[in-house]
């Protein structure tokens, strides 16, 4: 109960019975072949023969669900939500994902223990049911019963699966489980494994909204952007480097947690920690996903993940212009770097998708002594590698990366063994270790004649696995640092203390930096401009919408569920909604604004400003 340190005994059995809804619904399609099985009104279905393969259906599909559920015992806590489709499609192509479940095996050993006794024990008390025929032998008595029977069963199998009977009632969807909680974070214990599954098996979440007309849509937000530039502010072709740093959160560098120990918090990242002493960056930064996959289409090409990853989305080949065509337009060298095998997670694709023209993965890095035996070539070696690689580039150039190291085991070279604090978490030597190679990188880098003139980036995908409460709230599985760094000092150093940003910020922050004078699509706003209310925007279940200091929590179907003060009450344990009616009008109207162009940008392919 680490992940809920405030949850009562009562409240954890009010969430339990909520949750018997979800449970049923998931039960019911699961078996939904063996019940029908069952029903069919002919004789037959009582011979040895038949039953014996109704079993196998019955055990097969159950011990594959059981199998699910377990999984995310381990799983839910890097991610803070039940598993849904998405994370089949998202590893369907990773060569290590044999190498990876023996590591998973090995570690959470007890799960497969426990996943054998429940299935020896499922079969064993299957074994005591035995099917005889009880129903009148009389030939038309018997298919008279049989039918009514049969329909009767579907009739409680399409309330079950509903959630009730109705007219009014609708299928019950994840976010249903927020009528059970206290707080959104709760939603995981409601809900269960399979039923998310099933609820988003090949499910398109968009939909057209009509919140807005066209002319007060645009006036309250709006993805296009049009530059107003002058003689006096030409095109800046300097170069511009982001490196994507594997589960870094934003709990692990000191530099923004001074409040932590009492003061004396150290963290893991003592170069980031200087660094950011010399980096334009923010107090309140957020990253518009969960997972990997989510972080590239946001901060390359600004367009968040929600409900579902963009890249897996029905909409994942539409036409954009990320950062890299942007800037090849102006004469760019474009370049992506993931030192994992080539083709894993689909970064190859989308790269050339949103305008790369270069791809250099672990098969152009062409040293297998180097890779980590499961996910993708060490960080040190593989970011040297990259700033080799762009040293031979002509200027100007765009160069990408997404590291890999901190991730899932958490392993490091053996030679570094012992030389990284541990702290109480796995990934913190790993973090430690990732920081080095970040330190060795910009060493290299800057001794290079291209350095002085290029603006680094330095940004996370997600946040990882964490030790403080106030990364453990809705909101913690999107703090993530975002950073920008001018070796020349143009952009003077600055902790943005009000404003909010966002990894889709990222983008046109960019293009601002290098006034850009041409009219670009971007979901995210230029983090440079305090004359504007930024606001940020994520999903976990339920849709986030942060501006200034407050964070409002709505469901798919526009129930508000709360607003914090998240910079006062870093907990989120005093809901203010009530309180504030004016700022939850304010940022529900952006909200459905934002989603409103989202879903109709997404649905109608109009995401590049002609």
């Amino acid at each position: 109960m680490d992940l809920y340190p405030e949850m009562t005994f009562s409240h954890f059995l009010h969430l339990m019975a909520g949750g018997v809804k979800f449970d049923l619904v998931a039960v019911l399609y699961t078996n939904s072949l063996f019940i029908l099985g069952n029903l069919l009104p002919f004789r037959f279905r009582y011979k040895a023969s038949y039953q014996k393969v109704l079993k196998w259906i019955f055990c097969i599909t159950n011990s594959i669900v059981l199998a699910f559920n377990l999984v995310d015992v381990a799983y839910f806590r890097f991610t803070n939500k039940r598993t849904t489709w998405s994370v089949f499609q998202e590893f369907a192509n990773d060569k290590g994902n044999f190498s990876l479940m023996g590591e998973f095996l090995a570690e959470f050993w007890y799960l497969l223990l426990i996943f054998v006794v429940f299935v020896v024990l499922m079969i064993w008390c299957y074994n005591l049911i035995k099917v005889r025929p009880t129903i009148i032998a009389h030939n038309a008595g018997f298919y008279i019963i049989s039918i009514v029977i049969m329909a009767l069963g579907i009739i409680l199998f399409v309330g079950g699966v509903r959630g009730g009977f109705a007219h009014s009632t609708r299928p019950i969807t994840i976010s249903n489980a927020a009528v059970y909680v206290n707080k959104p974070a709760e939603i995981g214990i409601v809900l269960n494994t399979p039923f998310s599954i099933y609820r988003t098996l090949k499910r398109s979440n968009y939909k057209r909204l009509n919140y807005f007309t066209e002319e007060e849509l645009d006036r309250i937000y709006t993805p296009e952007h049009y530059p107003v530039t002058n003689d006096s502010t030409a095109f800046v072709d300097k170069n511009v480097v982001i490196l994507i740093v594997e589960s870094l959160s934003k709990e692990y560098i000191s530099f923004f947690n001074k409040d932590l120990d009492n003061g004396n918090y150290k963290g893991y990242t003592p170069f980031l920690d200087s660094l950011l002493t010399h980096c334009y960056t923010f107090k309140h930064s957020f990253g518009n996903g969960l997972k990997s996959i989510d972080a590239m289409p946001s901060v390359l090409a600004s367009i968040p993940s929600f409900p579902d990853p963009y890249v897996l989305s029905v909409y994942a080949n539409n036409s954009i212009k990320g950062l890299a065509a942007l800037l090849k337009e102006k004469g760019y060298d474009t370049s992506f770097f993931h030192g994992a095998p080539n083709g894993s997670m689909g970064f190859d694709s989308f790269a050339r998708m949103s305008g790369f023209s270069h791809y250099y993965g672990k098969t152009e890095y062409n040293n297998d002594a180097d890779f980590d035996g499961m996910w993708a070539i060490w960080d040190e070696p593989f970011l040297q590698f990259m700033a080799r690689v762009l040293n031979e580039k002509p200027e100007p150039f765009f160069g990408a990366v997404f590291t890999a190291t901190s991730h899932h085991p958490f392993a490091i070279p053996k030679e570094y063994e012992g030389k990284f604090d541990k702290g109480d978490q796995q990934i913190h030597q790993t973090v430690g270790y990732t920081d080095m190679a970040l330190r060795n990188f910009f060493d290299a880098v800057s001794k290079m004649p291209w350095y002085k003139n290029t603006l680094f980036v330095i940004t996370a995908d997600h946040p990882n696995q964490v030790s403080y409460e106030k990364s453990k709230t809705s909101i913690g599985p999107f703090l993530i640092p975002i950073i920008y760094f001018d070796p020349t000092g143009v952009l003077q150093p600055e902790v943005v203390e009000a404003q909010v940003t966002q990894q889709i910020d990222i983008m046109p922050t960019v293009l601002s930096y290098l006034n850009y004078d041409k009219p670009f699509f971007a979901f995210g706003s230029n983090a440079l401009n305090d004359s504007i209310e930024r606001f940020a925007i994520n999903y976990n279940g339920f849709y986030q919408i942060y501006e200034n200091n407050y964070v409002l929590q709505v469901t798919e179907e526009d129930h508000v569920i709360g607003l914090y003060n998240y910079d006062e009450d870093l907990l989120l344990k005093n809901e203010i909604k009530d309180k504030n009616p004016e700022i939850v009008e304010k940022l529900e109207s952006k909200f459905k604004a934002f989603r409103q162009q989202y879903n109709q940008k997404l649905i109608d392919n109009r995401m590049i400003v002609e």
